[in-house]
């Protein structure tokens, strides 16, 4: 099934004739002298009737370009490039899926298909991905990376993120084998081990900046944290859902909110980014109980990122059965707009809301809000209302220009999981969030990872830096990425923690980091990037 917003497929993309290419050519010559894009396009409709793709637009680019024709131009790339909106955060993420595999869980709001992972459904967007290529990790990554870099897509900084349930429920060969096959597809060429697939990728043309896997809290041990580290793992997403115990035991969801808090302080000592999933509607909760249980999420657990996704009433899930009994009644898409419009006000500004909504198809959706605009919907309503929400996202620059010396360093202090966590950002005038750092002082009351790396060390546990993702080397007038902004922040971390009394600095890299790292003076440690203080 192909959705309308979806990069061309590889068979579309040798569609490029000589004819159209040259039709692209005309266009982008009006583009290059100031014409819209769209108005170009129509100026050299296709024989059809329609007009040229974005994709071709690109190849026609990219010909002129490596031919010497044209110089290389940024901004007209930019101008061309496909839902941009892709790589403003600053990276590229290419999503693969894991096979269908038992789940350890029996949570009654779960779809479930033979097809598929526990809570897939075969028509979401990556997820059907997966089924195309028959979950082949290497498969679903070459695909992706040719997709996008087809509609001017820079991939040289790759997230990869890993969905499929839980993750820590797999065979660990399997988990092993899966990354090094996707860092295959990155580096190009196989490899014989992980350790040579992720040697390679220190200096591939394609480098794993981040490694994303979702697990269960109740999966979360000292040695699930060291294995994920052997991955290259960085960070973690996790199924909250509530943070009650007797909805979580309504929705038969298998562990509770100790569990949860545990796991996450676990996580922050170990130095991974923690993402949480929050679902409002479960069985039993109402607006008022979604509302109070919200705010739990910043008392001690104050995750780094979160996705909201509401409660979705499908067909081949148990709730079914308790909405046919009249047990459960969904929320109105009204309800869930006020209600979120409500709450994101509250998201203190180190979180960044990466969904309001999960990407169902509203067929599949058999009474309640069906609409998987939500996000924008919310953002209307808070409009209206002259609200503001905070988020990471909400603040970062997108493709907006900076001026490196109007930026100021802020630091904004909290306690979770027994760390004092510093988050460091520099901002503009216009309170618009250029990067950050994330630094965690672990105290007496944090967990102890069982990470030798991390005995006496201040953890960095993120830098990032937004705006349009630029190749490795390439500045952009403007661009607030290849700047020095990131090691800046890294010198800052490193004061504090000089200040604070840490006798070591660790930093909880990527495969595709280190080198950035150790140009920095941090040492390679069995686990992290190490610097002695």
């Amino acid at each position: 099934m192909r959705l309308k917003n979806d990069p061309p497929t590889w068979h579309e993309l040798r569609q490029n004739t000589p004819e159209k290419l040259a039709i692209a050519r005309q266009v982008l010559e009006h583009v290059r002298a100031g014409q819209a894009v769209v108005d170009a396009m129509r100026r050299y409709p296709l024989a059809d009737g329609g007009y040229i793709g974005k994709n071709i637009l690109v190849a026609a680019y990219r010909q002129l370009v490596e031919s010497g024709e044209w110089q290389p131009d940024p901004a007209l790339l930019a101008r061309i490039r496909l839902k941009p909106v892709r790589t403003l955060s600053g990276v590229t993420t290419v999503t693969v899926l894991t096979k269908p595999y038992p789940c350890p869980g029996k949570c009654v709001f779960c779809p479930t298909d033979v097809r598929m992972p526990k809570s897939y459904l075969p028509d979401e967007p990556g997820a059907r991905r997966g089924l195309e290529h028959d979950f082949e990790p290497f498969e679903q990554t070459r695909s992706r990376l040719e997709a996008l870099e087809a509609v001017g897509h820079p991939t040289d900084k790759v997230e990869l993120l890993i969905l499929g349930g839980t993750w820590s429920a797999y065979r660990r060969d399997y988990q092993e084998w899966f990354v090094q096959r996707c860092l295959d597809a990155l580096n190009g060429q196989p490899s014989t081990s992980l350790e040579e697939a992720q040697e390679i990728n220190e200096n591939a043309a394609h480098r794993n900046v981040g490694l994303v896997i979702e697990t269960r809290p109740d999966h979360v041990d000292a040695k699930e944290l060291d294995w994920l580290r052997r991955l290259g793992v960085t960070k973690v997403q996790m199924g909250a859902q509530s943070l009650d115990d007797r909805i979580l035991s309504l929705n038969q969801r298998g562990h509770t909110v100790a569990e949860t808090r545990q796991a996450v302080a676990l996580l922050r000592a170990g130095g991974f980014k923690v993402v949480l999933h929050w679902m409002p509607n479960l069985l039993g909760a109402t607006l008022e109980s979604d509302r109070q249980d919200f705010e739990r999420l910043w008392e001690d657990l104050c995750p780094d990122e979160i996705k909201i996704y509401p409660n979705q009433l499908l067909a081949n899930a148990e709730l079914y059965e308790y909405w046919l009994r009249g047990e459960y009644q969904p929320y109105s898409t009204q309800e869930l707009v006020d209600l979120i419009a409500d709450v994101k006000t509250t998201i203190p500004r180190y979180c960044r809301v990466n969904r309001v909504i999960r990407d169902i198809p509203s067929t599949n959706v058999v009474e309640g809000n069906k609409r998987t605009s939500l996000r924008q919907d919310v953002h209307k309503e808070m409009a209206r209302r002259e609200t503001k929400c905070q988020c990471v996202r909400c603040r970062e620059i997108a493709g907006r220009k900076i001026k490196p010396n109007a930026l100021s360093l802020n630091d904004l202090v909290y306690q979770a999981g027994g760390a004092e966590e510093h988050f460091l950002s520099f901002d503009t005038p216009e309170d618009h969030l250029a990067g950050f750092l994330r630094l965690s002082l672990p105290g007496a009351e944090a967990p102890a990872s069982g990470m030798a790396d991390l005995e006496g060390a201040a953890i960095i546990r993120e830098v990032h830096v937004y705006g349009q993702s630029l190749p490795v080397g390439v500045e952009e007038d403007g661009a607030a990425q290849h700047i020095g902004l990131g090691a800046q922040l890294i010198d800052e971390a490193e004061r504090l923690a000089r200040q604070r009394g840490y006798r070591r600095l660790a930093v909880i890299s990527a495969i595709g980091t280190r080198l950035y790292y150790q140009r920095l003076g941090f040492e390679r440690g069995s686990r992290y990037m190490v610097k002695e203080l």
